[in-house]
């Protein structure tokens, strides 16, 4: 995993109070997206996601029909249908329209729940790393207990509580990501602990609350950020596997996952595309994360 810069940086009048051997701050948003932008692939996936993004955005005035019209007598109607340039579903509903009304849910579950397992981990990977004594460990501890824990039967669980829907989706979403960004904060954490300029800031007496913001902490939200931008993709995938099985947004509102199961359902009937389209939009998007994640580590620390 990452991580940033441990180099000497030069002594002047914004540093003197750092102790030595501190690893030296990122010179700016301003680089790093210069950096991010003379990658390929990473500039692609960032296209790919703000294109999507605002289309799904715009869908009350881009969508040509609401997304939950039907035609009855036209269902399952072929992409280049006059009128419905990418063809209608089982009901005969618009598929340009539902994916573009779709992009909005999938799109805000996974964006809300996945910067917020981020800061939970956060808070949780710096205490149990940075702290000893039996706290810590059975911190870590409940975390492992998460990875052992089928996900779907969670989902299933607060179905159950809550009934199946965007809040059943997204606290899912954001348990599943919570274990993987906690031990990516906290192997980094353990990492940072033991570098000489932390012990340079104990025995100049710095208190673990600031060391562990003003040292440690920024040298672990690059992997965090590199690790949760990725995780985004998977997360695209495991949500739509949710709606697919019923657990996710509930129809008639459209959904990428729930649209490529209805789609599955009449695939043998002529309604192939009510099918394909979806689940490609679905992979070209999780691509798209993590092709912008394998191009967050050189520009967010070059020489990582």
């Amino acid at each position: 995993m990452p991580h940033a810069d441990l180099s000497a940086a030069p002594i002047d009048d914004t540093c003197a109070a750092a102790p030595h051997g501190a690893p030296e701050r990122p010179q700016g948003w301003r680089d790093a997206l210069a950096r991010l932008a003379a990658n390929r692939l990473a500039l692609t996936g960032v296209a790919v996601l703000v294109v999507v993004a605002c289309l799904s955005l715009a869908a009350p005035w881009l969508a040509p029909y609401d997304p939950n019209y039907a035609e009855p007598a036209a269902r399952l109607a072929g992409i280049g249908t006059p009128g419905h340039s990418l063809g209608l579903d089982a009901q005969g509903r618009d598929l340009t329209s539902r994916l573009l009304w779709g992009g909005r849910t999938s799109l805000a579950i996974v964006v809300a729940a996945v910067p917020a397992a981020c800061v939970a981990s956060l808070v949780i990977g710096l205490f149990a790393g940075y702290a000893r004594g039996l706290w810590a460990v059975l911190l870590m501890r409940a975390i492992d207990l998460l990875f052992a824990f089928p996900m779907i039967l969670f989902a299933i669980n607060l179905a159950t509580v809550f009934g199946p829907g965007p809040f059943t989706a997204g606290a899912t979403v954001l348990f599943s990501a919570l274990p993987y960004l906690t031990r990516v904060v906290y192997a980094n954490v353990r990492a940072e602990r033991e570098r000489e300029y932390v012990e340079a800031a104990r025995a100049l007496g710095a208190s673990g609350f600031t060391i562990v913001t003003r040292d440690i902490l920024p040298n672990v939200l690059t992997p965090l950020a590199v690790y949760g931008t990725t995780l985004c993709g998977g997360m695209i995938v495991f949500l739509a596997g949710l709606s697919y099985l019923g657990l996710g947004v509930q129809p008639p509102a459209p959904d990428w996952g729930r649209m490529v199961s209805e789609g599955a359902k009449v695939m043998l009937f002529g309604g192939a595309h009510a099918a394909t389209l979806p689940a490609l939009v679905i992979v070209i998007v999780s691509l798209a994360f993590n092709w912008l994640g394998d191009g967050l580590p050189d520009a967010l620390d070059p020489q990582g």
